[in-house]
């Protein structure tokens, strides 16, 4: 699966993007960002915060209980503000 990171998440992450197998075990998109914290601790420091990571799986913004089956990107970003 690929998982791409927007904005300062790049920093974060230390990555624009990058193709994982994951586990059988992750299922949901809460999954998927427990896992990522682990490979990249200042990415869980981020995800920790209620709407400050955004996420969108195959072009659609999701939310943590949706389901990863079947998926082939998975994209997280910061809220996007207007003006």
């Amino acid at each position: 699966m690929r998982i791409r990171y927007f904005a300062w998440l790049k920093q974060r992450t230390g990555c624009v993007e990058e193709e994982l197998d994951l586990p059988a075990e992750i299922e949901t998109v809460a999954d998927l960002v427990t896992y990522l914290g682990e490979r990249h601790p200042r990415f869980a420091e981020a995800a920790s915060g209620r709407g400050v990571v955004r996420c969108a799986v195959d072009q659609t913004h999701a939310e943590p209980t949706a389901r990863l089956a079947g998926a082939r990107e998975v994209a997280f970003f910061p809220p996007v503000t207007g003006g």
